[in-house]
């Protein structure tokens, strides 16, 4: 097996939602729609009826594997330590929920699970044994600002130098090559009053960051997870308070907005900010990780056709073709499945003005197919 294309399921999430296609239109999308992909990834409780979808589910879901040509590749699972609301659930109660979604995945044929990137690595290697016994690799997806280079990766190495598995490894989201705002996320600011100096402002400010040209580094934001960057960021501009270690940044990123937005207000500075939520990995890193990771969430949120080549698409914000290249370069063997997130920023305006996921997909499938040459 070389490389090979898929999609997430998740990608389809507002057309399931307004019931406008189900799993079975889905898997047949997948099967039928985006010559030569095969692989599915699902989340859990989004396609399935969890905890168990019973064993007449299963049968249809090998049959539509078999009829449409598709191949079961991850699992993703969740981890909401909160569902019995009289407590917290345990790490013993995590790693036994985390087993048994391992048996539920074995039992629908697929290779990998897929755990979010905040679940604590003492979780996965206590659910490990499992793993090994079911033939099953367990995956922890490294989402942006997160690092290939960060302490969640350190982690991840550490178990398996230190046990010689094989079924332990990292799920790269490939966000983490995100260097600027899409379109739609520039759109979706400006309709919420954002001026077009701020969106201007963010673009220049990432490009500067990445190109290590900005007043400020953000090395300090790789331990942190977007959603607590962006509340962080929130409460220091009302207040001027916040984290001691990211404080410095968040007076570089007004400072910026001063210099560049007239008369800034919340949303402006706030859409400025987002420059802090990109990565900055390398290529060269994930070249050298590729033997340990699983697969690859293909995140994208807009695609757009290529100026003067019509029917090839480009996603403008993110580095497809670096990140390719490492996995190339680096002997993946394995699925990338795209991801498409773009939905949500459009779903402030009428349902006749909402992104069309199939046509998404099918987009970042001809970007994937010419990338990855499968």
């Amino acid at each position: 097996m070389s490389m090979q294309r898929g999609v997430s399921l998740y990608s389809y999430q507002q057309s399931q939602f307004l019931k406008e296609l189900d799993l079975h239109d889905q898997v047949r999308e997948v099967g039928q729609n985006l010559g030569g992909a095969t692989g599915l990834e699902l989340v859990d409780e989004m396609s399935l009826r969890y905890p168990d979808p019973g064993p007449e589910f299963r049968g249809q879901w090998f049959g539509w594997m078999e009829q449409y040509g598709t191949t079961p590749v991850a699992l993703d699972v969740q981890m909401d330590v909160l569902q019995f609301r009289d407590h917290v659930m345990t790490y013993d109660e995590c790693a036994e929920r985390l087993r048994h979604d391992l048996r539920l995945a074995k039992s629908l044929g697929f290779r990998n699970v897929r755990t979010l990137s905040v679940v604590p690595t003492e979780i996965m290697e206590m659910a490990l044994p499992l793993a090994e016994e079911l033939d099953l690799r367990l995956g922890k997806e490294v989402h942006q600002p997160m690092r290939l280079e960060g302490q969640q990766v350190g982690e991840i190495l550490e178990v398996i130098e230190r046990t010689g598995t094989q079924h332990l490894g990292i799920v790269p989201d490939l966000g983490i090559f995100q260097f600027r705002l899409s379109e739609v996320q520039l759109a979706w600011f400006r309709r919420r009053g954002a001026q077009l100096s701020a969106c201007d402002a963010s673009v220049d400010l990432a490009l500067m960051l990445r190109a290590g040209q900005a007043p400020f580094s953000r090395s300090e934001l790789a331990a942190h997870t977007a959603g607590n960057l962006r509340s962080d960021f929130g409460r220091f501009l009302r207040s001027a308070e916040g984290d001691p270690a990211l404080i410095e940044i968040f007076r570089g990123v007004r400072d910026f907005a001063d210099q560049r937005v007239e008369n800034p207000q919340e949303i402006d500075y706030t859409v400025v900010a987002e420059a802090l939520m990109f990565s900055d990995t390398s290529p060269d890193t994930l070249r050298q990780l590729a033997p340990h990771v699983t697969h690859v969430h293909g995140k994208f949120n807009y695609m757009s056709e290529i100026p003067g080549e019509p029917g090839q698409f480009q996603d403008i914000a993110i580095d497809y073709e670096a990140a390719v290249t490492a996995l190339k370069d680096g002997g993946f063997d394995g699925f990338v499945n795209s991801e498409y997130e773009g939905q949500r920023y459009n779903q402030d305006r009428g349902r006749e003005q909402l992104m069309s996921e199939v046509e998404q997909v099918r987009r970042h499938q001809e970007m994937l197919r010419r990338l990855i040459g499968a």
